[in-house]
């Protein structure tokens, strides 16, 4: 198996983002059957008992996934030499203050993602784990150095992200970004930041990435968890309502200005405040739950659209614009 074999079962080189309060089973495994890498970050479950409802679902969703591509089920969609196996990855968040993270990391033991991605922190505490069962780590990085501590702790893959990124976002302009790991680092990577349509899949695959992680263009996917205003507010929106800072949520984030306005929070006045991801993050967090977040690619949302629908779209303008190299 080649390095870059893990990629082969997909429509499309496309990763769909981990999205606090966003991503679901449904909309995890919407993406799975349209061909991309579909992913859940796991304190988007209230509890524990959410969470592993929810990995019984998805891991149900997979083996039909696999039935509809005429595997029967026979074989175990975390065969690495099963080039038709459904991608699907949990996200964890590894920082410090995270307390559901022993707990979770049990399970991820028991369902055995194929891929785990990391965030805020440290990839080096879920890699041993997931190598066990022959899983792959991917860690969210935002500048070089971080990139060289997550190859240091023995990760597959990077996923780099960058200026104008949706959520927590990236400081580093994504051409100098990929060019720099690339002198030191030949293994996966995926570039995220404005990436909204079938252009700019291609120009990421050109700039060396292999494949991109959009988080914006799926927001307001019919599968994802959003309520509808929030849907509206995404059409309505362009770069211009894109602000970032990083004191809503403590951690540099892309947020779109109608939503502060709705919930009468000036970014002037807003005193800073220290990252925390401490207790139920799903449940009381005024930020991302009530304050919306989009990345700046976000005036490229015309109409909402189911996942399949997307993909559909995304896959036209792939083509197209490979037609024109």
């Amino acid at each position: 198996m080649t390095e870059r074999d893990l990629l082969q079962s997909l429509t499309l080189p496309v990763m769909v983002a981990p999205m606090f309060l966003v991503s679901g089973p449904e909309l995890l495994l919407a993406s799975c059957r349209a061909g991309v890498i579909g992913s859940l970050p796991t304190p988007n479950a209230r509890d524990l008992t959410i969470l592993t409802s929810w990995l019984d679902q998805i891991q149900e969703g997979i083996a039909t996934i696999q039935k509809e591509r005429g595997e029967g089920g026979e074989r175990d969609e975390r065969d690495e030499n099963d080039q038709n196996a459904p991608l699907w990855l949990l996200n964890m968040i590894v920082h410090r203050t995270y307390d559901r993270f022993d707990a979770e990391l049990e399970l991820v033991k028991q369902y055995q993602p194929p891929l785990v991605t990391t965030a805020l922190g440290s990839p080096k505490r879920v890699v041993a784990d997931v190598h066990a069962y022959g899983g792959k780590v991917f860690a969210d990085v935002t500048n070089v150095t971080l990139a060289k501590k997550a190859i240091d702790a023995g990760v597959d893959g990077l996923i780099l992200v960058c200026h104008g990124a949706g959520g927590h976002t990236g400081l580093h302009n994504p051409f100098a970004f990929i060019a720099e790991v690339r002198k030191f680092w030949d293994g996966y990577i995926g570039l995220s930041g404005g990436i909204m349509n079938g252009r700019d899949l291609h120009a990421c695959k050109v700039l060396g990435a292999d494949f991109s992680v959009m988080g914006t263009r799926f927001i307001g996917a019919k599968e994802s968890l959003v309520v509808d205003d929030y849907r509206t507010m995404l059409v309505e929106s362009d770069l211009t309502d894109v602000i970032t800072s990083d004191k809503v949520s403590g951690v540099p984030a892309n947020w779109l200005k109608k939503s502060l306005e709705k919930s009468g929070v000036s970014i002037e006045t807003l005193p800073g405040k220290a990252a925390d991801f401490s207790g139920n993050i799903a449940n009381d967090k005024k930020a991302w739950r009530d304050i919306w977040s989009a990345g700046e690619g976000v005036g490229q949302i015309a109409k909402i659209e189911s996942v399949a629908e997307i993909v559909n779209g995304l896959a036209a303008e792939y083509e197209r614009s490979l037609g024109k190299a």
